[in-house]
């Protein structure tokens, strides 16, 4: 299976921006959508959090109620890339970020059956 591959996290105060890509080779073929994905420090793998999904063909996307309005993911096909846009920033965001891909039927609102993950990126956000 395709290997998916995350960039750009870092350490922002909070209101600030930053923009993850995930980067995975023959997405577009495999894949139906794209997701982003949250583990809290602390936290279990079973308590990962969706947050944000774009669908490969046209682009439609969804999201969680905790980052909507705030964050933006979009998708760049001839690039292979899904991108993560994290804008006003707040200390409850800082996680470990991971993109995710699901090759089954993708329905809106669900963060399930994403089966192909990325090795995850931190971004920490402080006052």
């Amino acid at each position: 299976q395709a290997q998916l591959a995350e960039s750009g996290g870092g350490s922002v105060q909070a209101g600030g921006s930053l923009r993850l890509s995930c980067v995975g080779r023959g997405i577009l073929a495999k894949y139906n959508c794209i997701g982003w994905f949250r583990q809290a420090p602390g936290k279990e793998r079973e308590g990962r959090e969706g947050i944000a999904v774009v669908y490969l063909s046209g682009g439609r996307t969804y999201y969680a109620d905790s980052v909507k309005g705030r964050f933006t993911i979009s998708r760049d096909n001839a690039k292979n890339t899904v991108y993560l846009q994290m804008d006003s920033l707040k200390s409850e965001d800082g996680a470990i970020y991971y993109c995710a891909a699901k090759d089954r039927f993708c329905y809106d609102h669900d963060f399930t059956e994403f089966g192909t993950w990325g090795q995850g990126i931190q971004v920490t956000v402080s006052s």
